[in-house]
């Protein structure tokens, strides 16, 4: 089983059960017609800035009154071009500023007639699951710092993460759901005390290692992601509470913080957040990124944050900040 889980779970996901499947070792490299992306025309946001920091605002006065502990806002950029968008070709550019590689490419179109003709494309830093035997791991993110190239700056604002109590208040609850999630399914599990560094091109997060043993051999690797996603670096706390904030304040996600991934019939696979992605369509490419919302978080930095995820996709269509609208 291969494809894409949208970020609500009752919604069809984009799976296929292909007949067989190869793998290769090594870079992407895309066919010569599909290597080069077409010319960037506009990108405009959506919601504004503005209209994004007033979200906000509204989402921290909801937690302020006990409605919800944390709840992730997203927006996006929609990029026109004027040629047709190589998903190939993105997907190459998007691997090449990834140091990890974590690189996908979906066809979306086994999700139902809405998503022929378009993909989902993208590079996530975050493992939501991993399968390997009855050996299950994975690295929740959450909380976030820019990064600097000057590297005195970089090193002090991975310090300043790590000693945050705004972030590491963001980062528990994922935990916190993580183990609840994959206690029931794991005869044991080790959570690491406390979260460590991870970095990526445009930003440091927090990250927290968790490994367990299934108590079946059963349980694939699509049952674990079923079973953990949406987390609360995607969705927020209490769960059902804040999925519904953000149905209400943005609609509709689509595959946009979902799930890209893997699984075999021996029921390993490994399974990513879909986060640092677009869904390309024709000639656009809609980009989104979304951040964390606490008591005490706020709004224009926030901005600022959505601002510095969306730079490595800006960048791989040879854009910058300055173009958007």
């Amino acid at each position: 089983m291969v494809g894409a889980i949208p970020f609500d779970i009752a919604a069809p996901c984009a799976l296929r059960a292909p007949l067989s499947a190869t793998f290769t070792v090594g870079p992407i490299r895309p066919n010569e017609a599909d290597a080069v992306l077409p010319t960037v025309t506009t990108v405009v946001a959506d919601p504004s800035g503005d209209e994004h920091v007033r979200r906000v605002r509204r989402l921290v006065e909801r937690i302020k009154s006990g409605e919800l502990d944390k709840v992730v806002a997203a927006r996006s950029l929609l990029v026109t071009c004027e040629d047709t968008i190589s998903p190939m070709a993105l997907l190459h550019q998007l691997v090449a500023l990834d140091h990890v590689g974590n690189g996908f490419s979906v066809d979306l179109a086994p999700a139902g007639p809405h998503w022929e003709g378009r993909a989902l494309v993208g590079a996530s830093p975050e493992v939501l699951i991993r399968r390997e035997g009855n050996e299950v791991s994975c690295w929740p993110l959450a909380g976030t710092a820019p990064r600097s190239h000057d590297p005195a700056i970089d090193a002090e604002r991975a310090d300043t993460l790590l000693q945050s109590s705004k972030n590491l208040h963001e980062h528990a609850f994922v935990v916190d759901w993580l183990r609840e999630q994959l206690s029931p399914l794991c005869e044991s599990l080790i959570v690491a005390p406390q979260p460590t560094l991870f970095p990526t091109p445009a930003v440091w997060h927090l990250g927290t290692p968790i490994r367990g043993t299934l108590r079946a051999p059963s349980i694939s690797a699509l049952d674990v992601a079923l079973a953990v996603h949406p987390t609360p670096a995607v969705g927020g706390t209490p769960h059902q509470e804040a999925l519904r904030a953000i149905r209400e304040i943005e609609g509709d996600r689509g595959f946009y913080a979902g799930a890209v991934g893997w699984c075999n019939a021996e029921g390993d696979g490994e399974w990513m957040v879909a986060i640092r992605c677009a869904e390309v369509y024709r000639n656009t490419a809609r980009a989104f990124a979304g951040g964390g919302i606490v008591d005490g978080s706020d709004p224009d930095e926030e901005l600022a944050e959505t601002s510095v995820k969306l730079r490595t996709l800006l960048a791989a269509m040879g854009v910058s900040d300055a173009t958007v609208r």
